[in-house]
């Protein structure tokens, strides 16, 4: 947080870097089982705090221990149940700002509502837009995020956003298992650059598939493959699966451009009610998601596997805290300027 003193040289005030607080974790109830692995990484205990809703529906919020002076990092995930987790990450905030931190800081693992992030249909709101209004006006002083569905959703916040990208830890996770005659596939034309950076840190060629939504009832349509896949192993990478279906159709097509095993790295394993059953039964040999989401509506499947990204997050924390560069933490980027 900047404050404002008098200059020494005169009467003008200009801005300077608060001293560092200490350190203080809250895990919301959101992501419980993430926040105590970040917080013992980063090697500190979770500040008490408690969350509850009332029978009515209203969510009641209390930190339990004094945070005055602290740098407060909340974490909170805005998934299922994404209205109750929003407000939750709300009140947190609010409530770490009553009670004088010095910094809040928002850590959202998934921001659910960030798929609304713009007008491309009449009368509907930008709902990400809204969203990042009410976290701003609860007091926040910064937000950590991984893999926001648009990374333009950086620019509806006016304080700063720091965003974490999944792929290095899937990545990573993908290199050990050595797959040969591998190729990178978006399912689709929006994440055609995410493909891209995966398939850099692969060092693999990217196809990409098209596919088509006629309507909001999350049906798919895959209409082509741009790309040779005819026996090569494909990676199928995208930020986020919702009910499985465009991943399951992908393969089922990929598979039938002749290529051989079809493995699948997600960040946000969001898996609606169903999508479970359909990975288990289709093309996919094994698929990677995160732990950005902690509550699933049914047992993950045979073939899934979850890879953390506590190391990933706890790091960008502590570069946060000790007022350092959180971009050294990713391997791919260069300081060369884009058109």
């Amino acid at each position: 947080m900047d404050y404002l003193r008098p200059d020494l040289g005169g009467p003008r005030l200009v801005p300077f870097q608060a001293p560092q607080g200490d350190l203080a974790i809250i895990a919301g109830s959101g992501n419980p089982l993430l926040a105590q692995t970040i917080a013992n990484t980063l090697g500190v205990s979770l500040i008490p705090a408690r969350a509850h809703i009332f029978s009515e529906g209203n969510v009641f919020v209390r930190i339990k221990e004094n945070v005055r002076g602290k740098d407060v990092f909340i974490i909170q995930g805005c998934h299922y149940p994404v209205n109750d987790n929003f407000m939750e990450l709300l009140f947190w905030i609010d409530a770490a700002r009553r009670a004088s931190a010095q910094t809040v800081t928002a850590v959202i693992p998934f921001f659910s509502y960030a798929q609304g992030d713009k007008k491309d249909e009449p009368r509907v709101s930008i709902r990400a837009r809204v969203c990042a209004d009410a976290i701003e006006a609860a007091g926040v002083d910064r937000v950590l995020t991984m893999d926001l569905h648009s990374p333009q959703i950086q620019g509806f916040f006016r304080v700063p956003v720091d965003h974490l990208y999944g792929r290095i830890v899937l990545a990573n996770h993908f290199k050990t298992l050595n797959v040969p005659d591998l190729v990178v596939c978006s399912p689709d034309v929006g994440f055609a650059k995410g493909a891209a950076a995966y398939a850099s840190l692969l060092n693999a060629p990217v196809v990409i598939g098209n596919k088509h939504r006629a309507d909001h009832s999350e049906t798919v349509q895959i209409l082509e493959v741009i790309g040779n896949v005819q026996d090569k192993n494909v990676f199928l990478v995208d930020d986020l699966t919702i009910t499985g279906r465009s991943l399951v159709e992908m393969a089922k097509t990929l598979k039938l451009r002749g290529a051989k095993d079809i493995y699948v790295g997600v960040t946000h394993g969001v898996l609606s009610s169903g999508a479970v059953a359909r990975i288990a039964d289709s093309d996919i040999k094994r698929m990677f998601i995160t732990d950005t989401i902690e509550n699933s509506f049914d047992p993950l499947p045979h073939n899934c596997e979850v890879v953390s990204v506590a190391p990933l997050m706890a790091a960008a924390i502590r570069s946060i805290h000790d007022r350092t560069s959180v971009s050294m933490l990713f391997p791919e980027k260069t300081d060369e300027p884009r058109a």
